[in-house]
């Protein structure tokens, strides 16, 4: 009998239950999410016990900022149940006509969308994205093997119980939804070469676990991306209004890859503007109890304002903590080249009043996403009409930003013929 280990019987049980997943309608795949989503929400007491066991595990592992995106309580798990009724009340993705022409010899070829099959994610300490990835993946028509991290297992584990109990309920067979109980890096690599089990393959976490799955996989991988995400305050910039976004886009959860990591600051309004983003994100925070901004500053704006000397590797580095790293720049064609040689082209933003200096900045900025006047933090699949997101790409290829479910299919060619031959 061969001999294989717990994560190669799940791929061969995902791969077996592809066929069984495609052949289902929407209507019975939006019944099993709504039923997903009561499920969690009635298990909710379970799972914020297995979370405890998680949270109490990884005090003193983990960082308090990595701990928060660990945490659930009533109201994450709330959102958890809500973001899948959102994905359920989007339309199908599924046998969509991209394309249809008609041969001069009459044959009829027809592009359509169609299911991936078996999509493995691989993410670290947020329980959310165990929700996320499997609503996701069956709203388009996959199966989902999830290989959560370790710091997270308990609670993955009673989530991934509830959702099946949800499927369990209106017919649909449980294999459309695998967790991997082995959280050791074999794991891991056996996911990443499960060539003909696995057809795609998405990374969600640091940047060491991203450059892991590109570098060892033999089945194709989608980069999700690190997030070093710059915001450039322009000399034509809304004071009040550049302040409120970086705060936002720093401070809100500085441990996700959306938030601010790097303050580009025009020159020309450096002297003024710098001890206003001081006040606002240390002075203030600080007197009211909150967790101070630390400031690694460049040569140039340590010159104006206190905080600690920033090194070259600063402006390289996803913090993912309350850490901005500031820069005064000359202008917005030197704050364009510096996100050009820093960025890992996940999310940039430029405030300015200056039109023509914004649209600039949008045609030359080569990220995923480029906004003008706004937070960074909006780049979520759920912000972005998606119902939530098994990520954001930071590659060009297939797709780019958050990915929904239109990014989780593929296609293939239907031709129609009346007894043509070549």
């Amino acid at each position: 009998m061969e001999n294989l280990s717990s994560t190669a019987l799940l791929c061969k049980s995902a791969k077996a239950a592809v066929n069984k997943i495609s052949a289902i309608g929407d209507k019975k795949i939006n019944a099993a999410l709504f039923e997903m989503a009561n499920a969690i929400e009635a298990s909710r007491d379970s799972i914020l016990a297995a979370n405890e066991i998680d949270i109490e595990r990884a005090q003193g592992v983990i960082s308090e900022v990595m701990i928060d995106r660990l945490r659930l309580t009533k109201e994450r798990i709330s959102s958890m149940a809500d973001g899948i009724r959102a994905i359920a009340a989007l339309p199908s993705p599924l046998g969509i006509t991209l394309e249809e022409k008609t041969r001069p010899n009459g044959l009829v070829i027809e592009k359509i969308s169609v299911p991936m099959g078996v999509i493995a994610i691989i993410y670290e300490s947020r329980p959310n994205v165990t929700s996320d990835a499997a609503a996701l993946s069956l709203k388009s028509g996959n199966v989902c093997i999830l290989r959560g991290g370790k710091e997270a297992y308990n609670s993955s584990l009673a989530i991934v119980t509830a959702m099946k109990s949800g499927l369990k309920k209106v017919g649909i067979t449980e294999d459309a939804i695998n967790l991997v109980s082995d959280t050791t890096r074999a794991s891991a690599t056996e996911l990443m070469r499960a060539s003909g089990y696995v057809d795609l393959l998405i990374p969600r976490g640091g940047a060491g676990l991203i450059r892991a799955c590109v570098e060892n996989s033999t089945v194709p991988c989608l980069e999700t991306g690190t997030g070093i995400c710059h915001v450039y305050v322009d000399k034509d910039a809304d004071i009040q209004k550049a302040l409120s976004i970086i705060e936002n886009a720093k401070t809100s959860r500085p441990s996700v890859c959306n938030a601010a990591e790097v303050c580009l600051v025009d020159k020309q309004i450096a002297e003024s503007f710098l001890p206003l983003l001081k006040e606002t994100l240390v002075d203030k925070r600080a007197a009211e109890g909150k967790t101070p901004v630390c400031l690694k500053l460049c040569e140039e704006s340590i010159k104006i304002i206190d905080g600690e000397r920033a090194c070259s590797e600063d402006f390289d580095t996803e913090f993912l903590d309350y850490i901005l790293a500031v820069k005064v720049v000359h202008s917005a064609d030197e704050a364009i080249e510096h996100i050009a040689s820093h960025s890992t082209h996940h999310s940039e933003a430029i405030i300015t009043e200056n039109k023509e200096t914004a649209k600039k900045f949008v045609s030359s900025v080569d990220s995923a996403a480029v906004y003008i006047n706004a937070s960074t933090r909006f780049t979520d699949g759920g912000e972005f009409g998606l119902g939530c997101e098994m990520g954001i790409s930071t590659q060009k290829m297939h797709a780019r930003g958050p990915l929904g479910i239109r990014e989780l299919t593929t296609y293939k060619y239907v031709i129609t013929g009346d007894g043509q031959i070549r």
